[in-house]
């Protein structure tokens, strides 16, 4: 009796443990049905193709042209990846390569604190420390050497700009990609570090030609990661980049991201048809976006890890 007890018990937390799994499978799904389901209307009236490359959003007159957004979402995106890869790869070599233990283990509890941090932190952060910067030292200080009204304070002299939202979100995507990269530079063997010392090559010309090298996948992996972190954020993105429903020509120019157009609109005006539909539209394509590259980039990273190892 005991022992059926015993399995029993053993069988109900196995299917107890599998179900919770599975509930966590299937949330994604679910998301995208729900999301989906409540886009359709405007979906089965106009096709994704002309709601993407159309440029005009005025609710009220029924016109959802996503276009601006999109590229909003990209230049700060893109923006971001740029500026925060080479410092980002960079520190992660010298932690796994160079650092000594003492200070790595001092590093990367400082680097996962980053990872922490509210994304409104970051956002005030930009208000208080990046915006006014942009604003005067570099629209205004250009603006004074050239000796007239430059372009950039013609163009947008506030400092909430693409500029603005990409240096945030350099910083906030900076923590998983040193994170990861490390991981995957020190999943390298010993071995072939050695075996190349032994020929004669410096250890520089070992990490940039046998280790980088074996690595590589993972490092587009990391990247790929920092790249979807960076596509959906919202709170920090919203409070730096001017929200601005145009096409940024310039990484002074203000900005209105997917994200930011979501949050920022949300619950009002819902009584416009089709409003919601559009909004939960733009919801849906972060969320495939996203689920695309987050995928990809784990299997980049997972076959990495298996032909280093």
């Amino acid at each position: 009796m005991k022992l059926f007890s015993r399995k029993a018990q053993d069988r109900f937390a196995y299917m107890l443990m599998g179900m919770l799994a599975w509930c966590a499978v299937m949330l994604v799904p679910g998301m995208l049905v729900a999301l989906y389901l409540r886009a359709r209307p405007l979906l089965d009236g106009t096709s994704l193709g002309q709601l993407l490359l159309a440029r005009q959003w005025s609710p009220m007159k029924g016109q959802f042209g996503f276009f601006p957004f999109l590229m909003g979402t990209l230049w700060v995106t893109f923006l971001a990846m740029a500026l925060a890869i080479p410092p980002c790869f960079l520190s992660a070599i010298y932690l796994a390569e160079y650092a000594p233990r003492w200070l790595r283990q001092a590093a990367k509890p400082m680097v996962d604190l980053l990872a922490g941090i509210p994304s409104v932190v970051y956002g005030l952060w930009g208000i208080l420390a990046v915006v006014p910067f942009l604003r005067e030292v570099i629209i205004e200080g250009l603006a004074e050497r050239l000796g007239s009204i430059s372009w950039l304070r013609a163009a947008n002299p506030t400092g909430y700009s693409v500029m603005a939202g990409g240096i945030v979100l350099a910083v906030m995507v900076s923590p998983i990609i040193i994170s990861t990269v490390e991981e995957v530079l020190r999943a390298v063997p010993q071995g072939q570090r050695e075996a190349a010392l032994a020929l004669g090559a410096t250890q520089w010309q070992v990490v940039k030609s046998v280790v980088v090298r074996r690595a590589m996948p993972g490092i587009i992996a990391a990247v790929m990661l920092g790249f979807s972190r960076a596509f959906g954020e919202t709170m920090a993105v919203m409070m730096v980049v001017g929200n601005v429903a145009q096409i940024p020509r310039s990484p002074f120019d203000a900005a209105y991201p997917l994200s930011a157009l979501i949050a920022n609109n949300y619950g009002e005006m819902m009584s416009i048809p089709l409003y919601d539909a559009a909004l939960m539209t733009a919801a849906l394509l972060l969320l495939l976006t996203i689920l695309v590259f987050t995928i990809l980039a784990r299997i980049v990273l997972l076959q990495s890890l298996k032909e280093v190892m």
